[in-house]
C-alpha cells in the first residue's frame, strides 16, 4: 500500500496511526474526510489531489503537478510605439529639463540637446510618451518577432520592385539604342565581333530573367544505360528548377490546402491574380478540362449504360466502352440537329431575314431637322418619339402634374396647385395665394387669442368644517375664530364639571358660533378614531 511518509513526534504516534487505518479498513472506525468532505481513498498517495486517470476515476488527475492552464494575466500585446498621451503647455516640476516631457530624466532623453532646456525657456514642451508594462509568459518573452509589424515590410517590395524596374528600363533602353545603330548601318551584312560582345555585356543573371516568357525548357545531359559510361543522351526537363513551388505561391494559412504526402493541391492559391499571368492554377483545373473531362464523361457514360442494362465495363473492355461512347454522340448530335430543323420549319429563322435598320437598331438616323431661335422646326421633319401601349401624360382634374409631385408636411400632394387632397379639383396659382393668405389668417388669429387671453384667477382656499355629516354645504369659517374657539374649549374642559360649583357671575349664554361648533367637533372624542387613546 502506498502512503505518504509523515513525520511522527514518537513510535507511539506511529503505532496508533496503523491501528486507526486496519480499522478503517475493517469498517470498524469512520472513513477519512478531505477538506470537501469527501472520502478519501487510503490505496491513493495523500499527495495527490484525486485519483489517476487508471483507476476510470472521472476527476482530474495529476494535472495539478504541472502548470497546465494558461494564466490570464498574461498577454501578447506589444508596446505601442510612439505613442503620446499628455501634450503639457509649460513646463512641470520633476520633469525633463530637455525637453520637458515628464515621463522621463534629462540623462535618459532621446532628444536633441537644447542649447537652453524646455525648463528655463518653458516653450516646445514635448508630449509624454505612453508608458506601458506586460506581464509576458515564457513564451512570449522568448518571441524574436513580438511586436513586428507585418506591414512595414511593404518597403523591403518597394525596394526591390524598384530596382526591378529601373534593371528593365536599361535593359529597354540599351535595345532601343542598339536597334538604331543597326538601322543607321549602310551595311547590314557586316557583323563585328564587337556587337557580340556587347551582347554578352548584355545578358543578366538567368534567375533574374522573366520565367514566364521562357518558351523552351533547360536541357540536361543524362548517361543512359551505362554503369561506368556509355551513351550520352538529351532529356528535357519538365519544368525549370527556378520555378516557385506551388505551396510558396501564396503564404496564407487560409489558402488552398497542399496535401505534402501526394503533392497535390486542387485549389487555385491565386484565385484573384490575373489568369493570363498565372502559371499554376491548382489540379482541379487539369481535371475539369482536355482529355481528362472527355475521360470522365466516358467513365460516366458507361456507369449509367450499365445501370440500364447494357453489358458494358470500362475496366474490362475500354474499346468497347469508347465506340459505343462516340456512337452514342453522333446519335446524339442527330437528334438534336433533327429537333432543330422542326422548329426553324415550324416557328421560321429570323437570323435568315432581313437585316433590322440600323435606326430601329440604335435608335439613330442621318436626317438633319433645323430649328429656329424660338424653337420651331424650319427643315427637315420632327422626330416621333415612341410611345408605348400605356396611357402617358394624362392629368384629371385640370391638374397639370401627377399626384405626389409635391411633399409637405410629411403628405403627398398636386405640384401644380399644392393640394395634398387626392383627386381634387386643381386650383391653380390663385390656390396657392389662398392657401398661404389662410395660413397667415390663423397664424394671426392665434397669436391675438393667446394675447388676448386672461390668466385663470387662483382659486382661494376656504377652511371647511371637518367632522360631522350635518354641516351647511356652503358653511365657511374665520381663521381667527376658530382659533379663538378652540383655546375657549381647553379652557372650558379644564374646569369644573359640577354646575353646582360655578360662580354666580358667570355669563352663560345658549347661543352657539358656527366657529364654536367646529373646535366642539374637533376635541371631542372619536369612538372611531384609531388613535383616540394616544389624544392628550
Amino acid at each position: 500500500m502506498a502512503t505518504a511518509s509523515v513525520a511522527f513526534k514518537s513510535r507511539e504516534d506511529h503505532r496508533k496511526q496503523i491501528e486507526l487505518e486496519e480499522a478503517r479498513k475493517a469498517g470498524l472506525a469512520p472513513a477519512e474526510v478531505d477538506e470537501d468532505g469527501k472520502e478519501i481513498n487510503p490505496h491513493i498517495p495523500q499527495y495527490m489531489s484525486s485519483a489517476p486517470w487508471y483507476l476510470n476515476s472521472e476527476k482530474p488527475s495529476l494535472k495539478h503537478q504541472r502548470k497546465w492552464k494558461s494564466d490570464p494575466n498574461y498577454t501578447k500585446s506589444w508596446y505601442d510605439r510612439g505613442a503620446k498621451i499628455f501634450q503639457a503647455e509649460k513646463y512641470r516640476k520633476g520633469a525633463c529639463q530637455n525637453c520637458g516631457a515628464i515621463t522621463h530624466k534629462a540623462k535618459e532623453c532621446t532628444d536633441r540637446p537644447r542649447k537652453i532646456g524646455a525648463k528655463y525657456t518653458n516653450k516646445n514642451i514635448a508630449a509624454d510618451e505612453k508608458i506601458e508594462s506586460f506581464e509576458l509568459d515564457y513564451d512570449g518573452k522568448r518571441d524574436r518577432w513580438n511586436g513586428y509589424d507585418p506591414s512595414t515590410y511593404h518597403r523591403v517590395i518597394d525596394l526591390y520592385e524598384a530596382k526591378e524596374d529601373a534593371r528593365k528600363k536599361y535593359l529597354k533602353e540599351q535595345q532601343l539604342k542598339k536597334l538604331e545603330e543597326k538601322n543607321n548601318n549602310e551595311n547590314g551584312d557586316e557583323v563585328t565581333s564587337d556587337g557580340e560582345e556587347d551582347d554578352d555585356d548584355l545578358k543578366v543573371d538567368e534567375a533574374k530573367v522573366d520565367e514566364s516568357r521562357q518558351m523552351d525548357f533547360a536541357k540536361v545531359e543524362k548517361r543512359v544505360r551505362t554503369t561506368g559510361g556509355g551513351s550520352t543522351g538529351t532529356v528535357r526537363n519538365l519544368r525549370i528548377r527556378e520555378d516557385t513551388a506551388k505551396y510558396l505561391l501564396n503564404l496564407d494559412v487560409n489558402s488552398a490546402h497542399y496535401d505534402p504526402k501526394t503533392r497535390s493541391m486542387r485549389e487555385d492559391p491565386l484565385p484573384d491574380a490575373d489568369p493570363n499571368d498565372k502559371f499554376y492554377l491548382g489540379d482541379n483545373q487539369y481535371r475539369n478540362s482536355g482529355q481528362a473531362l472527355e475521360f470522365k464523361q466516358l467513365n460516366i457514360h458507361s456507369w449509367e449504360a450499365f445501370d440500364k442494362g447494357q453489358d458494358m465495363h470500362m475496366q474490362a473492355a475500354p474499346s468497347q466502352a469508347e465506340l459505343l461512347y462516340k456512337n452514342f454522340q453522333v446519335a446524339k448530335d442527330k437528334l438534336k440537329s433533327q429537333t432543330k430543323d422542326t422548329i426553324m420549319e415550324k416557328y421560321g429563322n429570323a437570323a435568315t431575314g432581313d437585316e433590322i435598320p440600323m435606326e430601329l437598331l440604335l435608335g439613330q438616323s442621318e436626317r438633319q431637322v433645323e430649328y429656329d431661335r424660338a424653337g420651331r422646326i424650319i427643315k427637315g421633319q420632327e422626330v416621333i418619339l415612341p410611345k408605348s401601349k400605356y396611357e402617358e401624360d394624362v392629368h384629371v382634374n385640370n391638374h397639370t402634374s401627377v399626384w405626389g409631385s409635391w411633399w409637405k408636411d410629411h403628405q403627398w400632394g398636386y405640384k401644380c396647385c399644392q393640394q395634398t387632397i387626392r383627386n381634387s379639383y386643381c386650383t391653380g396659382a390663385a390656390g396657392i395665394e389662398a392657401a398661404e393668405a389662410a395660413l397667415d389668417l390663423m397664424k394671426a388669429n392665434i397669436a391675438r387669442k393667446e394675447a388676448t387671453e386672461e390668466s385663470p384667477k387662483k382659486v382661494e382656499e376656504k377652511r371647511m368644517a371637518t367632522w360631522g355629516t350635518d354641516i351647511p354645504e356652503g358653511l365657511e369659517l374665520n381663521e381667527e375664530a376658530l382659533a379663538n374657539a378652540l383655546k375657549k374649549e381647553d379652557h372650558s374642559r379644564r374646569e369644573e364639571k359640577d354646575e353646582r360649583k360655578r360662580k354666580y357671575n358667570v355669563k352663560y349664554t345658549n347661543d352657539v358660533t358656527p366657529e364654536e361648533m367646529e373646535a366642539y367637533r374637533m376635541k371631542r372624542v372619536h369612538h372611531e378614531d384609531p388613535m383616540k387613546d394616544f389624544l392628550g
